[in-house]
């Protein structure tokens, strides 16, 4: 799996990104393009910690999330319209604009941390090594870029 860390895939997402516009429209999902690239944002939000879940993470949901810690960021594509908690639900309108500007702005920042070697644990999921951070996000932006066709 690509990480957001190399060079060479930051450089393709962000391309990828760029190549996007009001009218690109999404292959399945329910999301438009610029709730997409709002939902995109989100995750590096929660590596900032500024979204946080709105649900306990009791110890049987920490047993079935260690379970699926490995999809986050193995080489397996994710499905097409998997559901997603409710803090990354986009469903209202956004300025695509300024949503796009907004995400380029925070991968950019998130990939200047790639020499960052301690990272706080995801609150969902546990601790993760820099390398999974950096792949964990290159797949999440990789599935949504594919749902738009880019």
């Amino acid at each position: 799996m690509k990480s957001l860390f190399e060079t060479e895939s930051f450089q393709e997402i962000t391309s990828r990104i760029e190549k996007l516009d009001e009218q690109t429209k999404a292959t399945w999902g329910k999301m438009n393009v610029g709730q997409m690239t709002k939902h995109c944002q989100i995750p590096f939000e929660v590596i900032n910690g500024t979204v946080k879940p709105s649900f306990k993470v009791g110890f049987f949901k920490k047993m079935l999330f260690s379970m699926m810690k490995p999809m986050m960021y193995n080489d397996k594509l994710w499905k097409q319209s998997v559901r997603t908690g409710k803090e990354f639900i986009i469903d209202y309108e956004v300025d695509f604009n300024q949503e796009k500007t907004k995400l380029i702005s925070m991968l950019n920042q998130f990939h200047d941390r790639k020499n960052q070697e301690v990272w706080d644990p995801h609150p969902i999921f546990g601790s993760f090594k820099k390398e999974q951070w950096g792949k964990m996000q290159y797949k999440h932006l990789d599935h949504h870029l594919r749902q738009f066709g880019v």
